[in-house]
């Protein structure tokens, strides 16, 4: 695992905002307010370019990849037929909620037996994860390892509802335990948790990883962040 230097500060992990639970109203009329010690600061500049980078490699890679993607699709529907794509709401920038798209890695109707497998989670960080969860099917489990299944998300980075790297979008449910200064930027496709250490980090060290990506964002920080994440996912695809 590499070291990105995380340093957990208690009282910059506290927000000051009490959060209850997220509607999609309640998140639209929101107003997300900076952490004591975030130093955040608004780059225009930088968000031009941003997604001028991102339109052009979302659209050269969804053009790319597309063989690889429409065999997934028929691998999917041929293993437990049915929608090959999977949609769900996720909280973006500013609290605003969007579709996501994936590959479907789990049997259909699997969102029903979250709630009876909630005891057995094994991610120390906001989001649910479980070594043998029963409900994913035999290709889901190669394209979650080779995060294969993110791919559809290309689609919501040309859409603008996604960048290429930003903190990650979470559902509804999971962002009402997590404080709101992770929404002051685009939602992204991978971060820096995602390429150091990922689903063994804790909550605390997820969120100061996002918020180590809004104060140094920039292109090259961007562009390293793109770098590993491409080491890391052909890593773990020859392991």
């Amino acid at each position: 695992m590499m070291n990105l230097n995380v340093q957990t500060d208690t009282s910059i992990l506290t927000s000051n905002i009490e959060i209850t639970s997220y509607s999609e109203q309640a998140l639209q009329e929101r107003e997300i307010t900076v952490t004591p010690g975030l130093r955040y600061k608004s780059k225009p500049v930088y968000e031009t370019i941003k997604r001028a980078f991102d339109i052009v490699c979302s659209l050269m890679a969804l053009i790319v990849l597309s063989p690889l993607m429409l065999i997934v699709m028929a691998l999917i529907v041929i293993d437990d037929f049915g929608s090959p794509l999977y949609m769900q709401d996720r909280v973006g920038r500013n609290g605003k909620t969007f579709k996501i798209y994936k590959f479907r890695s789990m049997y259909k109707k699997a969102d029903k037996k979250l709630e009876e497998l909630l005891a057995k989670d094994e991610c120390k960080g906001a989001t649910f994860k479980m070594k043998n969860d029963p409900r994913i099917t035999k290709i889901g489990h190669f394209i979650r390892k080779t995060s294969i299944d993110e791919l559809p998300q290309l689609i919501n980075i040309l859409k603008g509802e996604m960048s290429i790297i930003g903190p990650r979008p979470f559902i509804p449910r999971e962002q009402a335990n997590l404080p709101d200064d992770r929404l002051l930027v685009t939602p992204g496709l991978s971060c820096y948790w995602q390429i150091g250490g990922k689903n063994s980090l804790t909550i605390e060290e997820q969120i100061e990883l996002d918020r180590k990506y809004i104060r140094e964002r920039s292109v090259l920080v961007d562009i390293g962040i793109i770098i590993k994440t491409v080491l890391f996912v052909f890593k773990i695809g020859n392991s």
